[in-house]
């Protein structure tokens, strides 16, 4: 298939009309609503995608199987038999035979005023202002999430056996990325961050970019470089790459951080002045017509160098720049990055700013309610093992939820993690420089494991900020890991203080949010990638993507399913799940909720497996129906690993432990709806499945148009 087909931004759209009412399935559970108190909508109809595991909607309706790229495929009838006995995963975005899909917009292309410009790398969010409120003509925004290959030969992490093949550097850019110096580095920083691009629709109904709009323009991870040159350190000279001279576009800071930490601690000499903004995750789309941009992996180190520093002293400054890493090479200093970015797409003198009253910590995406007369409550996920699911509640109240003053709510207010209970009651513990510290005990985390297995993987680890004097440790700055091993010894030193014990300010606190809670007992979770409030009941619902500890943390086991318990065929898998928080408070900002577990990944077939794995992103369309995308490992899509000659992996459905090999079953990475009405309400629906080890990402609706991102096709393997 043609480069352009691998590297894409995609849309679908089209619809039937047809009336239904609810029919009372996993619709009450899922979102909150009686059968007797539905009306009639107009839902989405098509011919459910046919996907190599077996599904319960393939009984009820039939299936297109493609067969060859372009759209090619065949119908299969309804049958009580679900299971294939071959299967042949094609290397394209596949829809159902009732759409199309097409590009808007693809890596490298340069629709920007200044011709050197060009569209980032790997999209991950999409959002879309249109003007004066049309769906039909506004601005898209897109994130740029990171750097991988076949971009370049000495990409992060690419495997030793890809580099006797060709990379896409020279093909798409233009330029030469084969050696790792300060002109490849600048460009990867480039890459990242985020586009602003004009689209309308045409007379055949598909979107069209519009080529060099004056609003188009790129914010990106060297944004501001230029300011450089008033530092009084050793880089002081570095404002320049490749033959790019840096400019002055920085960023800011908002709230507590950006006064007590960023100009205070001043540790760049910049003062609330930013350097960019990178490593873009997922976000949100404001009711006042902003984007929030979610900065997510930011961490680097030797292997993963396209980072900056994540320890930070009691100060909320860095613990020093990571070897190696692109921070090092251009002086950006840790405690800035890892934060909610706003941008304004129609307003260019907006200058973009980091909140950061709504922390610093591994930013996936960030749900908002707005309501006049209420106080602004926001939700984010800490997307990492053992992350943190959060909610910020401003001090000030929304007037009119289109109003742009409501940024300002954003710089003030209280930003709370979430503890679970296994009684399926929570709190929300405030994050603040007098709360008391009380760490969850590993034993306690790994409790279900230990039961299983007596033993737990990686001990039940928890991560809390590293200080001089307490458990043995003889410096300041960073993170100890306490575990089932040290816990006894370790703990008694880190409880019953105040956060106040172990940091300077509340602005120090924010910069190192994730240790911090953990710190309070905020409960360790299973990979929050998104939330989304439901807009009709409020409950928010969280796709929690993995279960499987890590080196950063270990979900708690008495919430989330962290292995395979039992050698059962049909044992409960561990591939995340769709959960929702109902608040106690009518407007959202009390102390207290419920939680439910909605639906457990697995495959269709095992304990409460739902029949998809890995779920990602969460979208609601204008009819009410949920949709999702899955995020499965690129190192495990097909049941091959990664390189020139991927090796398959041996799937044992006996195995129990981590089986996060397990969703080499499912193919390639899938996009599926939920339907609110009608028969099948209820039901996981595959609508899409994209190309060999993409991810399918971003997903926005704009009128009967659903923009999706198609994220490292091919990624770490030949072209």
């Amino acid at each position: 298939m043609s480069k352009i087909t691998r590297r894409q931004l995609l849309i679908f759209f089209g619809s039937s009309a047809a009336t239904t009412v609810l029919a009372p399935k996993l619709t009450q559970t899922l979102f909150g609503i009686n059968s007797s108190d539905a009306v009639a909508v107009v839902p989405t109809s098509f011919t459910p995608l046919r996907l190599p595991h077996p599904l319960p909607i393939y009984r009820e309706m039939s299936s297109f199987m493609p067969t060859a790229p372009g759209g090619i495929g065949t119908v299969m009838s309804a049958s009580g038999d679900t299971k294939l006995t071959n299967y042949s995963v094609v290397d394209d975005v596949v829809v159902p035979p009732e759409y199309e899909r097409y590009v808007i917009l693809r890596w490298g292309d340069r629709v920007f005023p200044d011709s050197a410009d060009y569209f980032g790398y790997n999209n991950d969010y999409t959002g879309f202002v249109g003007l004066r409120g049309s769906t039909d003509d506004g601005y898209l925004w897109v994130n740029h999430e990171y750097i991988s290959f076949p971009m370049s030969k000495v990409a992060p992490e690419a495997p030793a056996d890809v580099a006797s093949f060709p990379a896409s550097d020279r093909a798409v850019l233009g330029i030469d990325l084969s050696v790792k110096n300060r002109d490849t580095l600048g460009e990867f920083l480039y890459n990242l961050g985020g586009s602003i691009v004009r689209i309308t629709k045409q007379a055949d109904g598909r979107f069209q970019a519009i080529a060099r709009d004056p609003l188009n323009r790129r914010i990106h991870g060297l944004s501001g470089l230029g300011i450089n040159s008033q530092r009084s350190d050793k880089y002081k000279d570095v404002t320049r790459w490749g033959t790019r001279q840096g400019d002055n576009n920085y960023l800011t800071g908002t709230g507590p951080a950006a006064t007590q930490v960023f100009a205070a601690v001043n540790s760049d000499g910049l003062g609330n002045r930013i350097i960019g903004t990178a490593y873009n995750c997922s976000g949100g789309t404001t009711p006042w017509g902003t984007i929030l941009s979610a900065e997510e992996n930011f961490q680097g180190s030797e292997l993963f160098f396209v980072g900056v520093q994540e320890n930070i002293k009691p100060n909320g400054g860095q613990t020093g720049y990571p070897k190696g890493t692109t921070g090092e090479e251009f002086g950006l200093v840790g405690e800035k990055y890892g934060w909610m970015v706003e941008v304004d797409p129609q307003d260019p003198n907006f200058r973009p700013r980091k909140h950061t009253a709504l922390g610093r910590f591994r930013h996936e995406n960030v749900a908002i309610r707005a309501e006049a007369g209420r106080k602004l409550v926001v939700y984010m996920g800490d997307d990492r093992r053992g992350g943190h699911t959060w909610k910020f509640v401003s001090n000030g109240t929304v007037t009119n939820p289109a109003a742009k003053t409501n940024s300002q709510l954003l710089e003030d207010g209280v930003l709370y993690v979430a503890q679970y209970n296994r009684n399926g009651a929570g709190r929300w513990l405030p994050l603040t420089i007098n709360s008391q510290t009380n760490p969850v005990s590993p034993q306690k985390v790994a409790e279900a494991e230990l039961a299983s297995f007596g033993k737990a993987q990686r001990d039940g680890n928890t991560r809390l900020p590293k200080r001089a004097g307490i458990a043995a440790q003889t410096e300041d700055g960073g993170s100890f890991v306490a575990d089932t091993t040290n816990e006894a010894t370790a703990l008694p030193g880190y409880k019953n203080k105040t956060l106040a014990n172990f940091y300077s300010s509340q602005g120090a606190v924010l910069v190192d949010a994730f240790l911090a809670a953990n710190l309070i007992g905020g409960t360790p979770t299973a990979r929050p990638e998104d939330l989304e409030v439901n807009p009709t009941t409020k409950e928010v619902f969280i796709a929690y993507t993995d279960g499987a500890p890590g080196s950063d943390g270990y979900p708690d086991s008495r919430i989330f399913t962290v292995a395979k318990y039992t050698a059962g065929l049909n044992s409960t898998q561990q591939s995340g799940g769709i959960y929702k928080i109902i608040e106690d408070s009518a407007d959202g900002a009390g102390l207290t909720f419920r939680w439910q577990r909605l639906a457990q990944g697995g495959e269709a077939g095992t304990v409460a497996g739902a029949g998809f794995a890995s779920v990602d992103n969460l979208a609601f369309d204008p009819q009410g129906n949920i949709w999702g995308v899955t995020d499965m490992s690129t190192s495990t899509h097909n049941g091959f690993d990664v390189g020139a000659v991927g090796k398959p992996s041996a799937i044992d459905h006996k195995k129990t432990g981590n089986v996060s090999d397990f969703t080499g079953v499912f193919g390639n990475n899938w996009l599926f709806y939920i339907p609110t009405s009608g028969p099948n309400a209820g039901s996981v629906i595959p609508f899409a499945q994209g190309p060999n080890r993409c991810e399918m990402t971003g997903p926005t609706f704009v009128g009967d148009t659903l923009v999706i991102s198609v994220q490292h096709p091919g990624e770490d393997c030949p072209i």
